[in-house]
């Protein structure tokens, strides 16, 4: 039996990035890969019209704060999933219209993972949040100010054995594998403030 067919469209200026994510895209296993690949907002909106593809990942600098949900109507694609590419923080209520978001320094199984869990499972940053318990945020918290398991598990009062199964447990809910993207997905999902990544970087250089 042959395997599923899935279009995804890959809008970003950079043509290393939409190569980059290109190959990543297509070892999606399960799927078919047919990548769209889309140099110019002017377009989009077009190939979405000619295509018809089942994802768009996007740059959301591209997008900025357009209305999402109006734009898929618009170009007909009224159940295409929306994925952020994110190359930089950015704001959360910006975030929060798309279906789904990776970081381009997640790992290429992190990415495809994410597809295809958006594809069976449709999330948004809010029930992915919802999906940690109190005790893994306190160590997304953690890793985000670049403790290590030890000092973690000291501020916790717990064993560093129990920070690693929780941060393993974390790395499998989220689909995160990098402490870069544990910081986008902290910053976006409230953790932590913009503001302190700063300070926790500069304490980090002393």
């Amino acid at each position: 039996m042959g395997r599923k067919v899935l279009k995804i469209a890959i809008a970003e200026p950079s043509v290393i990035l939409r190569s980059g994510v290109t190959s990543v895209i297509r070892r999606i296993p399960g799927f078919h890969i047919q990548p769209i690949e889309i140099a110019h907002i002017e377009s989009l909106a077009d190939c979405l019209r000619l295509h018809k593809p089942d994802v768009l990942i996007v740059n959301p600098a591209l997008m900025g704060y357009a209305d999402l949900r109006k734009f898929k109507t618009e170009c007909n694609v009224p159940h295409i999933k929306c994925v952020a590419l994110l190359c930089s923080v950015v704001e959360g209520s910006l975030l929060n219209r798309y279906d789904g978001q990776f970081s381009i320094y997640d790992e290429a199984e992190s990415v495809s993972g994410k597809i295809s869990s958006l594809l069976s499972c449709p999330a948004d940053s809010e029930v992915q949040t919802q999906m940690l318990s109190d005790r893994e945020k306190e160590i997304v918290v953690g890793v985000v100010k670049g403790l290590t398991n030890k000092e973690i598990a000291e501020r916790l009062f717990l064993s560093a054995h129990t920070v690693i199964t929780h941060r393993r447990n974390i790395a499998k809910k989220l689909q995160i594998h990098s402490a870069a993207g544990l910081t986008i997905y902290a910053i976006v999902n409230k953790l932590v403030e913009l503001e302190e990544i700063g300070k926790f970087n500069l304490r980090n250089e002393v």
